[in-house]
């Protein structure tokens, strides 16, 4: 019954006039490089970032996201290059998103800077062998052609920032693909560019205590917005307790910990209030940063964004 439901879901997702989007994570703060290019730099440090995500764990064939960024100012620190790598697995769909970032920074006041991004590389689209062993997938003249598709794109940014507080926007694939080009408007393959909007805020409440509500809001033609509430606490300069909610699709749980002054792990947990929720056990989300700090004269501890 699981695969069947899978198999409706990727139908309709796949082949209908719904577009594909780039994943979304729990903990998006850390992971800002993969939609918007200006943060390139942002955090005064080489800075390396992984998330892996196993969403609606015990759905056979449910996603899988893993990626990996990289970013670091120059010796001009108005001048940040990074790149950024995802690959997502849903069923027998697989994406690969293999961006190189780049940005520019004015000084707008004393504490506050103006980033703006440029985003440049390619999405890879195919799907696996393994279905088109079914008899009813392999028999069908619609899957006869390769389904394989290698699509260049960018995106722009803009990242308004200081220490405490941050506002940004960007559209991390402009061009607009088909990645079905043949089959005609019933069954349409859609790579739709996305507009992202997000901000955060960090208010210290005593010596020892800070909060930090954030949001992250997703505009794509042809899909419903996507927004992401979070509201998290951070205890000491060292640990980060929170929750999110994404509207009309899931809770969540946040817990962060700085190991020491260059690594941070971080777990969230999500549990789904969609139609999906009675066929899946919920969402487990990883994340690691490793900071490389070479000037620790700039650098503040903790970054909060």
């Amino acid at each position: 019954m699981r695969k069947k439901l899978l198999y409706i879901i990727l139908l309709g997702t796949v082949f209908s006039g719904f577009s594909q989007q780039l994943p979304q994570f729990t903990q998006y703060q850390y992971n800002t490089i993969a939609i918007n290019p200006a943060y390139a730099g942002s955090r005064n440090a080489l800075s390396v970032v992984g998330i892996y995500r196993n969403q609606w764990t015990g759905f056979d064939g449910a996603p899988e996201t893993a990626t990996l960024s990289i970013h670091s100012p120059l010796r001009n620190d108005k001048i940040g290059i990074g790149f950024s790598f995802i690959n997502d697995a849903l069923g027998f769909e697989n994406f690969t998103f293999l961006y190189g970032d780049f940005s520019y920074t004015i000084q707008t006041g004393e504490k506050t800077r103006l980033a703006f991004g440029l985003k440049a590389g390619f999405t890879s689209f195919s799907l696996d062998d393994e279905l088109f062993l079914d008899p009813d997938v392999s028999n069908d003249p619609f899957f006869q052609d390769s389904f394989s598709r290698f699509s260049p794109n960018f995106g722009l940014g803009l990242y308004f920032h200081s220490d405490d507080w941050y506002v940004g926007a960007s559209s991390p694939r402009i061009i607009n693909y088909d990645n079905n080009e043949t089959s005609g408007d019933a069954f349409r393959a859609l790579d739709r560019n996305s507009y992202y909007f997000l901000g955060g805020y960090v208010f210290p409440l005593n010596y020892n205590l800070s909060f930090r509500p954030s949001f992250l809001v997703k505009y794509t033609k042809g899909a419903p917005a996507s927004v992401d509430l979070t509201a998290t606490f951070l205890f000491h300069e060292k640990l980060w307790l929170g929750a999110s909610y994404r509207f009309g699709d899931s809770v969540g749980a946040i817990a962060d910990f700085q190991v020491s002054r260059q690594l941070r792990l971080g777990y969230a947990y999500e549990y789904s209030i969609s139609d999906i929720q009675p066929f899946n056990s919920g969402t487990h989300e990883f994340l690691l940063i490793y900071e490389f700090k070479f000037n620790s004269s700039k650098l503040k501890s903790p970054r909060y964004f």
